[in-house]
């Protein structure tokens, strides 16, 4: 009876040690998940930002193509 009740103990500290284990490495992932999900919004902070200044660029350049297209007179055939 005394080994059944050893064995019991033994086995329930050998569950409580996984468990805390488990633990611990559900809480180590869940860590990693967060500094990979911060990453990835500063990531696309950075290239949201690149894209904005890219439009913006393209958005001027268009405009002084316009500009200049506007002051060219344009040009007659000859008849």
């Amino acid at each position: 009876m005394r080994i059944a009740i050893l064995a019991v103990a033994a086995t329930a500290l050998a569950l409580a040690a996984c468990s805390q284990q488990t633990e611990d490495n559900a809480a180590a992932t869940a860590d990693e998940a967060g500094e990979t999900v911060a990453s990835a919004a500063e990531d696309t902070a950075a290239n949201t930002e690149a894209a904005v200044d890219n439009t913006a660029a393209a958005t001027n350049e268009a405009a002084e193509d316009v500009d200049a297209a506007v002051d060219t007179p344009a040009e007659t055939p000859a008849h």
